[in-house]
């Protein structure tokens, strides 16, 4: 789990639930609708996000973080929540899964589920002070036979830390199991002792046990990375192993033929958004495959200041390009519901001509030209194709805007690049920015989520601009911008 720099402490309150001594947390009067960009009602937050499907169920677990990490006393206080869905549209909240009930417990950590022999198996590391007053994290598990209803088994923890790897750093613990030997097997993220290159230590230590009693110790299956790779997740799909990890709060992946490598490095990173915290995914129906993360708050809520621990909760479905490269689009029953499109007007600016109602060519060889729309709500779907003509340096929008685009939050596509940012944030490595692309942007609340032509996406968190002007631009180039549509979110105020 990612660890921040905290401001506030708070004190946890008690719960009427089974986490006696974690944060109050009521379900009942949490969302059952659509659960994109969500976070719960009251001083709460999702945090590190643990996907699960199995029997048609899609269940949805999170840290329920109160006050940014602070709770007890900046060690995290958290606890597992979960909500659960069969079709990604309407969900069920249930109470806390996991929670805080003894006094040693300072946090119930990242983890990870698995289900064998009719029973699902909880594995997570707990954040604990030691006798000698260090904070030390130790894993545990809990057993459930509906994947709601936990017993956390004995010993607890059950296993301290390696030899040869950090006591402080010995967390996030991916599961899986091999049906047909019976073992499990503990993918954790910790820092060795003496590594070859002092500033690359990080690495993901193996453990396997047939008992869950007797551990054995293998060579990990990463190593040498800048900061110790957080929150792991491994699947097998079509053919392709992957294994996803956190690096300085960004999400890496690599693939394989073999389950424990040799790994490759893949085409481009769509899981690494700077916005997008802790993504870990789960199959679903059809065999396709979502991803969940969370979307962090802003420090004093101002656009340039940085994240800080706990937001929203944010999905992706992942797909799989032929060489076994990831893409990710949103998932289509979660974009959010839109009314009808709005009439528009496009107010030319510089070298730019109305094709029709809801298109505009820009046509700027020497400079940057732009045209705009007026009134634009605050909480809106944006869709349109983006149609380069030739090459360009850059093109794009600057949203919730103003007068002469000097406020607002630039969105800026590069095909020489490779570049997309929006705002303060960039993804790289994005291809095809030269050829036509469709676009789906979505603004609601502080949040602004794109889609690039169904295959990378990019997020960040927007509190401050709240302009009603639309600009598109274009630079050094003539791009056509076609089919725009902008329709009004529903049931979002503005």
């Amino acid at each position: 789990m990612r660890n921040f720099l905290l401001f506030i402490l708070f004190m946890l309150s008690a719960s009427v639930s089974h986490a006696q001594l974690g944060v109050k947390y009521d379900p009942k009067v949490q969302e059952k609708e659509n659960l994109q960009y969500w976070r719960p009602k009251g001083n709460l937050f999702v945090g590190d996000c643990m996907p699960y499907y199995q029997n048609g169920k899609f269940s949805f677990y999170w840290l329920l973080d109160s006050a940014h990490h602070a709770g007890l006393k900046g060690l995290g206080g958290h606890q597992w929540a979960l909500s659960t869905t069969s079709d990604l549209k309407t969900w069920k909240q249930e109470p806390v899964v996991l929670g805080i009930d003894q006094e040693w417990e300072k946090s119930i950590c990242t983890g990870s589920i698995a289900f064998y022999h009719n029973t699902y198996y909880a594995f997570y590391a707990t954040r604990l002070i030691d006798e000698n007053g260090k904070v030390n994290e130790q894993l545990s598990y809990a057993t459930s036979k509906d994947g709601i209803h936990f017993n956390k088994q004995q010993p607890n923890p059950f296993y301290s830390y390696a030899a040869g790897y950090s006591k402080r750093d010995f967390r996030d613990p991916k599961v899986f199991i091999d049906e047909k030997t019976g073992e499990f097997h503990l993918f954790v993220s910790s820092w060795q002792e003496n590594p070859v290159l002092a500033h690359a230590g990080g690495c993901l230590v193996h453990l396997i046990s047939k008992d869950l009693k007797n551990w054995s110790l293998k060579a990990p299956v990463l190593t040498g990375q800048s900061s110790v790779p957080e929150c792991p997740d491994y699947f097998l799909w079509k053919g392709w192993y992957y294994l996803v990890y956190g690096d300085n709060g960004d999400t890496y992946y690599v693939k394989s033929k073999q389950p424990y490598g040799p790994w490759e490095e893949p085409e481009f990173q769509a899981l690494n958004e700077s916005w997008s915290n802790v993504l870990k995914t789960a199959s679903f129906k059809n065999d396709r495959r979502i991803a969940a993360s969370w979307i962090p708050s802003r420090h004093e809520n101002k656009d340039n200041n940085g994240e800080i621990f706990g937001g929203n909760a944010l999905f992706r479905e992942v797909l799989q390009l032929t060489n076994g490269t990831l893409a990710t689009r949103f998932p289509e029953e979660m974009i959010p519901a839109s009314g009808r499109p709005l009439k528009i007007s496009f107010v030319d600016g510089l070298y730019s001509k109305k094709i029709s109602e809801n298109a505009i060519t820009i046509d700027a060889p020497n400079g940057t030209g732009a045209a705009h729309l007026e009134n634009i709500p605050q909480n809106v779907r944006l869709t349109l194709e983006v149609e380069p003509i030739g090459s360009n340096d850059e093109f794009g929008f600057y949203l919730r805007s103003d007068k002469q685009a000097s406020g607002g939050y630039k969105s800026s596509f590069s095909a020489n690049k490779q570049t997309v940012s929006l705002g303060n944030t960039e993804i790289r490595a994005v291809t095809g920015l030269n050829k036509p692309i469709k676009i789906d942007l979505i603004m609601t609340g502080d949040i602004i989520d794109i889609s690039i032509d169904g295959r990378r996406c990019i997020v960040n968190r927007t509190p401050e601009q709240k302009g009603g002007f639309l600009w598109f631009y274009a630079k050094h180039g003539k791009v056509n911008f076609k089919s725009v549509k902008v329709c009004p979110l529903a049931n979002r105020g503005d």
